[in-house]
């Protein structure tokens, strides 16, 4: 099993979790998801003992008509006590995209999250900065201070930060305590290694986004396919394992809007992978 971690030093989490962005559309310009069908992905993940969902307010579908927040409230409020839900804000909708908000948008984006997922409280928030690309050089300070101010204010919980460098994390350090990163790493994807050890050291939780490659091919190389075939296991699901005993701090977040997907994810959680198939995967 992949054991659990201990969440800004209160919250015990399962290490896979769910991400939330593909419940409400597939991709960036794919048709609008069933309403339905995420409930039923988000129902079957807390029965299949999944106790952490990550999610934010701008993953909606591209027409507006489904948002993931309203699916997970609908889906599963009242909440079970041990689930643990987080959320990004930073990110503003525009003509072209996401684009980088300021720290004015912050707290109307935390008290959109908490009356559309239902809640006094949020677990975790994430400030993401950057769009495609991690802005390196760029300060959070005063967007992450106007977090930490929410967060005496009780409205939230924990604090985290996405798409940063080792820079951003210790500037978010210095402001408040950090419990979570949330960036781009994965079995193809290693850059930010450094970073992840550095979050393991000081007992902050490393949350890869695209832990699959983003719904690529990338993980689909001879070593991995090599390693799946002794589990008579999916790329994915090994990618998955891999990500787990990489760092006893990374919690991954595979998001589908599937149920079978869904499934077959989590059961990577009984994949244990030998020094043999790690040294294959190096």
């Amino acid at each position: 099993m992949t054991g659990h971690f201990l969440l800004g030093g209160d919250l015990t989490v399962g290490r896979l979790g769910l991400g939330a962005m593909r419940l409400p559309q597939s991709r960036p310009g794919e048709p609008a998801r069933d309403p339905g069908t995420g409930r039923a992905v988000l129902r079957r993940a807390v029965e299949l003992g999944v106790d952490h969902i990550d999610t934010a307010g701008f993953y909606r579908s591209q027409d507006g008509s489904v948002h993931a927040n309203t699916l997970i409230r609908e889906a599963l409020a009242p909440y079970p006590d041990d689930l643990v839900i987080a959320t990004k804000v930073g990110p503003v909708p525009g003509p072209g995209g996401l684009g980088e908000g300021s720290s004015a948008d912050l707290r109307p984006q935390v008290e959109a999250d908490l009356r559309s997922l239902g809640l006094d409280r949020l677990d975790l928030v994430y400030l993401r900065i950057g769009t495609t690309t991690t802005p390196h050089g760029e300060s959070l300070a005063e967007r992450f201070e106007t977090l930490a101010a929410l967060r005496e204010e009780g409205l939230i919980r924990h604090l985290g930060v996405s798409n940063v460098d080792a820079h951003h994390l210790a500037e978010a350090r210095a402001i408040a305590p950090v419990a979570a990163v949330q960036n781009h790493f994965n079995i193809a994807g290693r850059d930010d290694a450094a970073l992840l050890d550095t979050c393991a050291q000081a007992g902050i939780a490393f949350v890869p986004f695209s832990p699959l490659g983003g719904g690529k091919t990338e993980i689909d190389h001879s070593a991995v396919a090599k390693v799946a075939g002794r589990h008579n296991a999916t790329v994915h699901q090994i990618a998955l394992a891999w990500l787990l005993a990489r760092s006893p701090a990374i919690l991954a977040i595979p998001g589908t809007g599937s149920v079978a997907h869904l499934e077959a994810n989590l059961a990577a959680r009984a994949i244990t992978l030998t020094e043999e198939d790690l040294a294959d995967l190096t």
